[in-house]
């Protein structure tokens, strides 16, 4: 649905302009009986996002599934208006603001959307994006041993439950540095992690601590101990957060005593549709004592010479600016259309519209999952507190289930035994804001019926 910003009284001044009455006077070359008499069949008084579900439930009728996944990738709703704007020839075709004089445009957005990321995750500093949430955790943990003026370590812990293919990038990209990722388990009880084992370490010399929240399993982890905790033992606090959930948890800057050191994560989120698969984009923030640690850029706001505000690229640890030797990162061109969406995103929800959006996804997750649980043999795996994702087990085949309810277009969850086999037949479910009642009724129809078949 297309976003129209014209009001009565543009497009009047519009039709005078061309000499026409009226919008119709412009198809008059379409036979009038081809054309839609009217929209009885939509209700009067709804908002945008309800006159989309009600356009969604007819396309459904060609098959279009339920989506129950999330696992780092999630089905908001994002309103017509974002990329209505952000492909405007103006931001669409848009490259890298080297000539601050011919890019103001871009680089106000630029610094407005990293006005919005220090606000929303109470950081100092932010840059301007970089590729993805997985690719940013790499980007935070080579980040940590270039900063850590108290450790001599190339030894970060990173827990289990994070997330995978989180996991597995950050691997790639460091080990070759000779960057040991040391895995830190989780409890089989709450999902969170292991502090026990994380004892263990305590004294040692590790350069960095890795703490999401919420961590994979959609688990809130006890930030403040883990803050302190790593913090107490010299290494810096890594957040790798949802930034949707931060709307309504505790901001990283006020993690623990003295708040997170590096904040990084995906930005899907915030207004970049699922699109099998990308693009999205990583963010980063940090304290201002690791700011010229940071990859990639920062735009700044000044004043030109007749005291009017201007933007530039303030800061460009890259090596195409400075001596290879002395960059601190091969990120180069920012996700920068994503960040144009994120921006107009955050601009037109505002922290309470995210916060409402955080909520509802919050209530329909506990829905869905009190609806599901009372299933014969399906329960919850955790008991700790979560945002919006949960960890149930089947009784059945996980893999078999899921394959089942695709048959019958809904997208039932994200399989969890490749990645973690101990947890058994387990999948991770979500409900964003827009699953409603009737769809996790169907849901748990559904699966209702596969398990008593």
């Amino acid at each position: 649905m297309p976003f129209i910003p014209h009001t009565e009284q543009d497009v009047k001044h519009m039709l005078e302009t061309i000499g026409v009455s009226s919008i119709d006077d412009l198809f008059d070359e379409i036979p009038s009986n081809l054309r839609v008499q009217d929209l009885s069949a939509i209700p009067q008084g709804l908002s945008e996002m309800e006159i989309s579900r009600v356009m969604h439930q007819a396309a459904r009728k060609d098959g279009q599934p339920l989506c129950f996944i999330g696992a780092g990738a999630y089905d908001h709703h994002i309103p017509a208006a974002v990329w209505q704007i952000a492909t405007r020839g103006e931001f669409y075709s848009a490259y890298t603001p080297y000539q601050a004089e011919a890019s103001q445009g871009t680089l106000q957005l630029l610094y407005e959307f990293q006005s919005m990321m220090t606000a929303l995750m109470a950081m100092d500093v932010s840059n301007a994006s970089l590729y993805d949430g997985a690719s940013a955790v790499a980007e935070a943990v080579l980040m940590a041993v270039r900063g850590n003026r108290k450790s001599k370590s190339k030894r970060i812990l990173m827990p289990r439950a994070l997330h995978p293919a989180y996991r597995k990038v950050a691997n790639t990209i460091v080990k070759n540095q000779q960057i040991e990722l040391v895995e830190v388990p989780f409890d089989m009880t709450t999902g969170q992690t292991d502090q026990a084992v994380l004892e263990q370490y305590a004294g040692q010399d590790f350069a960095a601590l890795i703490i999401p929240q919420p961590n994979f399993f959609g688990v809130l982890e006890p930030v403040d101990a883990l803050t302190d905790w790593a913090q107490a033992n010299n290494m810096l606090a890594i957040g790798v957060v949802n930034p949707l959930a931060m709307s309504v948890l505790k901001p990283l800057g006020e993690w623990g005593e003295q708040g997170a050191d590096i904040v990084v994560g995906e930005g899907q989120p915030l207004g970049a549709p699922l699109s099998s698969g990308g693009p999205y984009f990583g963010f980063m923030c940090a304290t201002q004592a690791l700011v010229r640690q940071m990859p990639g850029r920062i735009v700044g706001k000044t004043v030109d010479m007749d005291g009017k505000p201007g933007y530039t690229l303030t800061l460009q640890a890259r090596e195409q600016h400075i001596r290879r030797s002395k960059a601190t990162s091969n990120i180069c061109t920012n996700q920068g259309l994503l960040v144009t969406a994120a921006t107009i995103h955050m601009a037109l929800l505002g922290g309470d519209g995210l916060a409402r959006t955080a909520a509802a996804c919050h209530a329909n997750t506990h829905h869905l999952t009190d609806r599901l649980t009372q299933i014969n043999g399906v329960d919850a795996v955790f008991n700790a507190p979560v945002f919006h994702e949960k960890v149930l087990r089947l009784p059945l085949s996980a893999d078999d289930v899921l394959r089942a309810l695709a048959s019958h277009d809904v997208l039932g969850g994200y399989d969890l035994n490749a990645d973690y086999p101990e947890l058994g037949d387990a999948i991770l479910v979500c409900a964003t804001e827009q699953r409603a009642d009737e769809d996790m009724n169907a849901y748990a129809a559904e699966l209702e019926r596969i398990i008593q078949a």
